[in-house]
């Protein structure tokens, strides 16, 4: 294991792209308001996961991103449940700094923002392949940040509208209109945060391009 600067780097994109999708998932009941807007605090993290989804994409193929998202909506269930057997267990009463409301209005997500938040997440990712690749095919190596904030751009349009249609619209907890309108505003943000990161995009793909580079170096003066 870890022979290669690519398995390391493979090893780092991974850690950091489930730490943030989890991480994400975790967070999300909590809601912020930016001027006028009010969106999931759950936001912040997804940034992270959308620089490393098109980097894996980038250096490990298609099938590289499929096998860590399914293993992400794993961990992500997995997450989940530990937080559900937590919830059951009692606390300490006169003990611990935080009793079982506290504990409970914090993780206790309903099952209809786990499967929505599951659902979105794997349809989003398996769309941001497709079209990645899709942009990757006819381009080549050329205009990275098409291929990039493109599969961003359009992954988390599906992704926006998935996640509030079965956690919010479905069960009757908001009207269509608002629906709509949240879709829009959640979209919006994540669209601008996908253009913002197009140089850090780029920047990655110059670093870790580098370090493999210097890898097969090092290995041809070996030889």
């Amino acid at each position: 294991m870890f022979k290669t600067r690519k398995e390391i780097v493979f090893v780092i994109l991974a850690g950091i792209f489930i730490t943030n999708a989890v991480v994400a998932e975790l967070i999300g009941g909590k809601l912020i308001q930016v001027g006028p807007f009010v969106m999931s605090v759950g936001i912040l993290p997804w940034p992270i996961v959308f620089l490393t989804t098109d980097l894996i994409n980038e250096y490990f193929g298609e099938k590289g991103v499929k096998k860590l998202s399914f293993i992400t909506a794993c961990l992500i269930a997995y997450a989940f449940l530990i937080l559900f057997m937590a919830i059951t267990i009692p606390a300490a009463k006169g003990i611990s700094p935080v009793n079982d409301d506290q504990f409970q209005a914090v993780f206790g997500q309903s099952m209809w923002i786990i499967v929505g938040s599951l659902i979105a997440f794997m349809a989003s990712q398996l769309i941001d392949v497709w079209i990645f690749w899709f942009f990757k095919n006819r381009t080549g190596e050329k205009k990275i940040w098409l291929r990039a904030t493109g599969s961003t751009v359009i992954s988390q349009l599906f992704d926006s509208f998935i996640v509030l249609g079965i956690a919010f619209w479905l069960p009757g907890k908001i009207d269509f209109d608002t629906f709509i309108s949240s879709g829009l505003i959640g979209y919006t943000f994540k669209l601008a945060i996908a253009i913002l990161l197009t140089p850090a995009i780029y920047l990655g793909h110059h670093l870790i391009k580098k370090y493999l580079e210097n890898d097969k170096h090092h290995k041809n003066q070996e030889q």
